[in-house]
């Protein structure tokens, strides 16, 4: 008899230890590579993604994470280190999980064809000389400084980042609800981040400017009339995050915009480093903001 009980208590504990859902956010996430809309990424994704998502049930939080000038979709990875940094906050519960969509938000910015012929061409520089292939990504060293930058303000990116996000919202398990999704960058992806988060004014819960470049062309039309856009952006959002070092060559012009966001009485929050435009600062900021998000 008391064998039985034994036996019958074993079985009951054996099936509620399978029962128990595992803890997810003490393991590791992965990076996977994919192209969103002709546009080359990296995707951060939680432990067991795959097996989590499975069933359609399980959807998680998005974060669209542009990297800066002359760089591309691996920036966030090689330089920033984001695996390591947003398994570390995972493991301590810092941050909650989400997937991280980082796109070549450069390659995003030129129309599909341009951009096919762009890739299509030699492996050399403007003046028809090889890559120096330890200075940062290759695709940039195909164009002039004056083109990347026409490139990068042409308002292309901005007024297609919808059907990049639609790309994304049908591919992954991510929620498609404003107060989960976020849109941060830095540099000129923080520029990216501005113009597409007040362009899509109330699709973002989340808006983070990481050492941001805000000035912009006022003959482009997606750039032309963004006050009230931002207005309306900040407003709709339950967070405008705004980082940069006080040694930054933007720290200036982002002072002036914070004047215009103080004269407005739109409300944000701000966050100056020591140091300038480092990718010592953007880890510091990414992770700053991550913690907030959800």
């Amino acid at each position: 008899m008391k064998k039985s009980v034994l036996l019958f208590v074993t079985l009951c504990l054996l099936a509620s230890c399978g029962s128990k859902s595992p803890d997810y956010s003490s393991m590791l996430g992965t990076v996977t590579r994919d192209t969103l809309l002709g546009v080359p990424c990296q995707i951060y994704l939680p432990c067991a993604y795959s097996a989590r998502t499975k069933s359609g049930k399980e959807v998680f939080p998005v974060l669209y994470l542009q990297h800066g000038m002359y760089g591309s979709e691996d920036d966030w990875i090689t330089q920033g280190d984001l695996l390591r940094l947003m398994d570390t906050m995972l493991q301590s519960k810092a941050v909650r999980e989400m997937v991280v969509v980082m796109p070549d938000n450069f390659l995003g910015s030129i129309p599909p064809a341009e951009r096919q012929a762009l890739m299509a061409a030699p492996d050399l520089t403007p003046d028809n000389k090889p890559f120096d292939t330890s200075k940062g990504s290759a695709h940039w060293r195909k164009l002039t400084d004056e083109q990347e930058k026409n490139y990068e303000m042409s308002g292309y990116w901005e007024t297609h980042f919808a059907e990049f996000m639609a790309e994304a919202e049908s591919r992954y398990c991510i929620s498609r609800e404003p107060s989960w999704r976020a849109i941060a960058g830095l540099s000129m992806g923080g520029f990216h981040t501005m113009h597409v988060s007040h362009h899509l004014h109330g699709q973002f819960g989340y808006i983070g400017l990481f050492s941001a470049l805000v000035a912009s062309p006022e003959d482009i039309p997606v750039y032309s009339n963004w006050q009230e856009e931002v207005r309306a952006a900040v407003a709709d959002a339950s967070l405008y995050w705004i980082g940069i070092g006080r040694d930054d060559f933007l720290y200036d012009q982002l002072q002036d915009y914070r004047r215009w966001l103080d004269e407005n009485n739109l409300s944000y929050t701000y966050y100056e480093s020591a140091g300038g435009h480092t990718w010592k600062n953007w880890q510091d900021y990414i992770c700053r903001f991550a913690s907030t998000l959800f």
